[in-house]
């Protein structure tokens, strides 16, 4: 077991799946944090079952401050070397992480993001393809990071990372965020290729198709300002 590793998934009204992926992943990495973000249905109570430590928004604060959540609490640890975010409704293989964590300690580097367009979208419908890659587009251009995939959740990254990323936007945003954060630091970052399955219930649970777009904008509008 990779014991140096920890996994983080923000959690929102996750009930009917996240005892099941917890499970798919704790044979494999032992260390996961579930941030429960204010969920109104009884998700804390299905990851107290799992064994993962589990750690209470009061109320929905969003992905992203989930996420910072999660990351501040494994560097308490100071054994935590490698850090991995995971989306908690089903979509993500835990084999995919492993793989990246491969790549990431032996290409020594500093993120390694997933890419659905490297690898395999099932069920992810042309419409949604479509915007996702306008997104990324928009991404390549505004940042100078080349992706082929710039709002995948599943990412590796080490210590060095996750002490010097500021994850200021609370929501979705903060995926536009990371790439902005590694452009601006020059961290050393590749991809590789994932799967992600798309179910009725995944779909349902994901961000409006044209809000990957929007966060990218907000993001550069927030740049522009601050020059």
């Amino acid at each position: 077991m990779q014991r140096d590793v920890y996994v983080i998934l923000p959690v929102f009204n996750e009930a009917t799946v996240i005892r099941s992926v917890v499970d798919s992943i704790s044979p494999v990495l032992p260390h996961i944090i579930c941030v429960n973000d204010g969920s109104t249905d009884t998700s804390a109570a299905e990851i107290e079952s799992t064994g993962a430590t589990l750690i209470n928004h009061p109320f929905n604060l969003g992905q992203g401050a989930a996420l910072k959540t999660g990351i501040d609490y494994a560097l308490r640890d100071p054994d935590a070397a490698y850090f991995v975010t995971f989306d908690s409704d089903g979509q993500h293989q835990i084999a995919d992480a492993v793989k990246m964590l491969s790549v990431a300690r032996d290409g020594d580097y500093d993120i390694v993001l997933g890419s659905r367009f490297l690898g395999k979208a099932e069920n992810i419908g042309s419409i949604r393809a479509a915007v996702l890659k306008v997104a990324v587009v928009f991404s390549n251009l505004t940042t100078g990071v080349r992706l082929t995939d710039a709002h995948n959740g599943l990412r590796v990254f080490n210590r060095g990372f996750a002490e010097r990323v500021e994850i200021t936007m609370p929501g979705m945003a903060h995926a536009s965020e990371f790439i902005h954060w590694i452009a601006r630091n020059k961290f050393r970052y590749t991809e590789v290729p994932v799967t992600i399955v798309y179910t009725r219930y995944t779909k349902a649970k994901s961000q409006s198709l044209f809000n990957s777009i929007n966060i990218g904008f907000d993001l550069l509008m927030r740049k522009i300002s601050k020059r």
